[in-house]
């Protein structure tokens, strides 16, 4: 389709953790483990972008496990324990060779405005705190955890803001 290849530019989506995948609850057992929600659909979503050629990232300033095995579990690159999130997500950018504008990120904190100002698609899920809200061309009506990602996914996909799927 020619018009959905003019209009596909989004080739990465990088994503926050808490907030995003989850709805900021956790869950701590008697040993100080931790346990979050995230939801299935989520992943459905990540799939369907991975299939497309789109390149996926966790960036979390979270420092627990259960960030690393979710995202080996959705099948993306993982980068966590991060304060500063923006020389990190730059550095990311160029050894993939994208641009900011061919960069989706999705975030709900205050850490996270730097990387959505710099994104070219900037988008929150809506639990995020106002003012990442008030920075973002998309704000979504699901919140973090329960499905905000796949909603993001099939908007990507239906505006033709991605490729086509890959043979």
């Amino acid at each position: 389709m020619q018009g959905a290849a003019a209009r596909a530019q989004i080739k990465a989506l990088v994503t926050d953790f808490d907030g995003v995948h989850t709805d900021n609850t956790v869950l701590l057992d008697m040993d100080g483990r931790e346990f979050v929600r995230c939801s299935r659909a989520d992943g459905m979503g990540m799939e369907m972008l991975r299939v497309r050629g789109v390149k996926l990232l966790v960036l979390s300033r979270e420092s627990d496990g259960v960030v690393a095995a979710r995202a080996r579990k959705l099948q993306m690159e993982c980068v966590h324990n991060v304060k500063d999130k923006l020389p990190v997500l730059d550095d990311w950018r160029q050894r993939n060779g994208l641009s900011w504008q061919e960069l989706a990120y999705i975030g709900d904190d205050i850490n996270d405005l730097e990387c959505l100002a710099a994104s070219g698609l900037p988008v929150a899920p809506s639990n995020a705190r106002p003012e990442v809200k008030d920075i973002c061309k998309i704000v979504l009506q699901s919140a973090g955890g329960n499905g905000a990602l796949r909603e993001l996914c099939d908007h990507l996909i239906e505006r033709e803001l991605v490729s086509e799927v890959l043979d």
